[in-house]
């Protein structure tokens, strides 16, 4: 099958371009906690957040909310062995350390990556449901002289999957949805998202296995560098 023209790569953010450091891993969740009189355990926190991902699925209003993300951050506490009036306070401080680009890195493949599409040529936007600032995140890791769309669900916008939140982002770089292609680590907010706005769309999935809810014209990458053999044979990142 012929590879579509592409002319603009959308990117999610979080697990995709980069990662969280200890200051938001398990760690980091039990010293915030300790200064609220909470007691964690560290090691349930990986086994936590699975238990908790669901919660952002049930909401019913796709917009964006703080108070949902706070509401998840709240059941990843008490599922780590949280309780008392105290894990909402200090949810919320987890929540706002979320937008500060200090406590992440990139993953090791973006630098290579997302400059070796620039050179072709290519729009280059980011898509997130943070509440980062995107401006300030490409900045910070240097990424702005490459990246030129920046679409953030908050404040009050759609969050993926709605399809405005990739149309609008689709205008910005002046492309058609069929022109567009999305990545993300998330099959429901980055893949069907994309997909039900007419766009191409590429599943990140760095570790784990496949999954069966994958649909099977929907390509899986291990890395990054992966969409130059998909898209660009013989192009690969320098």
């Amino acid at each position: 099958m012929t590879a579509p023209t592409i002319r603009a790569v959308f990117f999610d953010v979080d697990f995709t371009l980069i990662h969280p450091g200890p200051r938001l891993l398990g760690e980091g969740y039990a010293t915030t906690c300790a200064g609220y009189g909470i007691p964690l355990d560290a090691a349930r926190f990986e086994e936590a957040v699975a238990q908790a991902l669901p919660l952002l699925d049930e909401e019913g209003d796709p917009r964006y909310n703080h108070e949902v993300f706070i509401r998840y951050t709240a059941a990843i506490i008490e599922r780590m062995g949280g309780v008392g009036p105290q894990v909402r306070a200090a949810a919320a401080e987890i929540y706002e350390a979320w937008a500060g680009n200090h406590h992440f890195d990139l993953y090791d493949d973006v630098r290579a990556v997302i400059p070796a599409l620039a050179e072709r040529g290519l729009a280059l936007g980011v898509i997130s449901n943070s509440h980062r600032s995107l401006e300030a995140f490409t900045e910070h890791f240097e990424l702005d002289r490459y990246v030129s769309v920046h679409m953030s669900a908050h404040p009050g916008r759609y969050m993926k999957p709605h399809r405005s939140i990739f149309e609008e982002a689709l205008a910005s770089a002046g492309v058609g949805a069929h022109e567009a292609l999305m990545v993300g680590d998330s099959l429901r907010a980055d893949v069907a998202g994309a997909i039900g706005a007419g766009m191409h769309a590429v599943w990140l999935r760095r570790s784990g296995d496949d999954s069966s809810a994958r649909p099977a014209h929907v390509p899986m990458i291990r890395r990054l560098d992966e969409l130059h053999d998909l898209f660009w044979p013989g192009a690969a990142a320098t």
